[in-house]
């Protein structure tokens, strides 16, 4: 059973509250965490409590209990070269800032700088998790002290 300090592994679908798909953890693996360290978005955290493996659940999260509510004109301008991202760089775009691995979504693109919105993306967002618990296993001490899951063999700190 998912209580504190165990070892949770699971897929999720992720959807919006109006049905509209955003990712799936079947595309990539499965997600494995240290259950009660903050090492998910607090509402999915709380849902998956006294959760058993082979349970299947659905929980509406809202955005104080996921990514926020979105705060109006927290925009930065960043040269290009802090940029990454899959494909161009243009408005609506995801990107990750390099040298601070902030998440942020890009809003008007120039020569050399770029405008971004530094909200999570999800940020004001009612997300829906559809959830598969695959395994749940006591999380030993390395783990606990470390606040998170280590793979098989360790974790090298």
């Amino acid at each position: 059973m998912v209580t504190q300090n165990t070892v949770v592994t699971f897929h999720y679908d992720l959807r919006e509250a109006d049905g509209t798909f955003i990712e799936s953890s079947r595309d990539l693996g499965p997600v494995t965490i240290l259950h009660g360290h903050g090492n998910v978005i607090a509402g999915l955290e709380e849902a998956l409590a006294e959760r058993s493996a082979g349970d299947r659940f659905s929980v509406m999260v809202p955005p104080a209990s996921a990514y926020g509510e979105r705060i109006e004109g927290m925009m930065k301008r960043v040269s290009k070269k802090h940029l990454r991202c899959k494909g161009k760089l243009k408005p609506g775009v995801q990107a990750l800032i390099t040298h601070t691995n902030e998440r942020v979504v890009v809003v008007k693109v120039g020569s050399k700088m770029v405008d971004v919105d530094l909200n999570h993306p999800l940020s004001g967002r009612t997300l829906e998790f559809a959830v598969e618990v695959l395994s749940v296993r006591e999380a030993d001490a390395a783990e606990i002290a470390h606040g998170h899951v280590h793979r098989p063999g360790g974790d090298a700190h």
